[in-house]
C-alpha cells in the first residue's frame, strides 16, 4: 500500500522461507522499530534509519534454524520495494546522494543514483566470519539486494577500518545519509522528473 502524499509504503512478503512486512515513511524523523530475530541486523536498520531521518518498522519471521541468509535477504529486498514505491514517478528528487561516514578507526563511503537501473558494485573487507549472528558476507549481499528492489545505482567502498562492527555500522549510516540525500525533494523541480529520456522507473 503506498500513501504516495507522505511518501510512505507497506510491504508484505511472503515466501516458504520468510515472512516479511515493513513499513517506510520516506520524510520520517528516524524512528525504528525493528524485529528480524537478528540482533546485529536489528542494530544495522535501526542505524540506517536514524541517519536516514527515515521512518521503518520491521518485522521478519525466517528460517533461523537454517542460517540468517534468507531472512537478511528478503528483508532487504522488502526495504528496498518500500522505498521504490514510496518514491513513485521519482518527481522533484535531488536524485543522486552520496556521504561519507567514520565510525572510529572505519571510513565509509557510499555514492547512490535513484536511477531506475538497479546496480551495486560493494567493496568492504571484514577480517571475521561474523557479527553477532550475522554473517559478514551477507553485508554486501543485502547491499546489493536493496538495490535490486529500490532500483537504484549504489555504489559503496571502505576507505579505513579494523573493526567489523564498525565498518559494517558506518556502511549503514552512509547508505542511510546518502539515500536522504537523493530523496529530498528539490523546489527548483517541482513535479519535474530530473532526467533527460523524462522518466526513472523504466
Amino acid at each position: 500500500m503506498v500513501n504516495q502524499a507522505l511518501r510512505a509504503s507497506t510491504v508484505s512478503r511472503m515466501t516458504a522461507e520468510t515472512t516479511i512486512s515493513v513499513a517506510l515513511t520516506v520524510d520520517g524523523t528516524g524512528q525504528s522499530d525493528v524485529e528480524t530475530g537478528i540482533g546485529f541486523y536489528d542494530h544495522m536498520w535501526a542505524a540506517f534509519a536514524k541517519h536516514g531521518r527515515f521512518d521503518l518498522t520491521i518485522r521478519a519471521a525466517g528460517d533461523l534454524q537454517v542460517d540468517a541468509h534468507h531472512t537478511m535477504e528478503d528483508v532487504a529486498l522488502a526495504v528496498g520495494q518500500a522505498f521504490d514505491e514510496a518514491l513513485g514517478d521519482r518527481a522533484g528528487i535531488v536524485r543522486m546522494g552520496d556521504a561519507l561516514v567514520p565510525l572510529d578507526e572505519a571510513l565509509v563511503q557510499a555514492v547512490i543514483d535513484i536511477s531506475g537501473r538497479p546496480f551495486a558494485a560493494v567493496n568492504l573487507a571484514f577480517t571475521g566470519e561474523r557479527i553477532g549472528e550475522a554473517p559478514t558476507e551477507m553485508v554486501a549481499h543485502i547491499l546489493r539486494s536493496f538495490a535490486t528492489t529500490a532500483q537504484i545505482t549504489l555504489h559503496v567502498r571502505m576507505l579505513a577500518g579494523a573493526n567489523d562492527h564498525h565498518v559494517a555500522e558506518a556502511t549503514m549510516k552512509a547508505l542511510g545519509r546518502a539515500l536522504d540525500a537523493a530523496t529530498t525533494l528539490d523546489s527548483r523541480i517541482a513535479g519535474s522528473v530530473p532526467s533527460t529520456k523524462g522518466t526513472l522507473t523504466t
